[in-house]
């Protein structure tokens, strides 16, 4: 049985790595814009759980998938392989 590697986007929330195109941080223009017109065109996927958005992943699919782990805890989620949830990443907004 093969093993698809998935990214923990936090609070259980899971993508197929081979999914993602980019992640992006959240206040940059680009991502503004990306997240307002995947909203009006129903491709916009919200797994913050109700936290401030910090990344936005751009998915192969055209969906945006607004996240509220930073981007430097997602790149290293992926670099190492562990996605274990570190400590804070998941707590309230600042």
């Amino acid at each position: 049985m093969s093993s698809f590697p998935v990214l923990n986007v936090g609070f259980s929330n899971v993508v197929f790595v081979s999914k993602i195109l980019t992640i992006l941080l959240a206040d940059s223009a680009g991502a503004k814009r990306l997240r307002t017109e995947a909203k009006s065109e129903n491709r916009l996927i919200d797994a913050t759980c109700g936290r401030k958005t910090r990344s936005v992943l751009v998915l192969e699919s055209g969906h945006i998938l607004l996240s509220a782990i930073r981007p430097e805890s997602l790149s290293k989620r992926l670099e190492t392989g562990d996605n274990h949830i570190g400590e804070g990443e998941e707590e309230a907004e600042d």
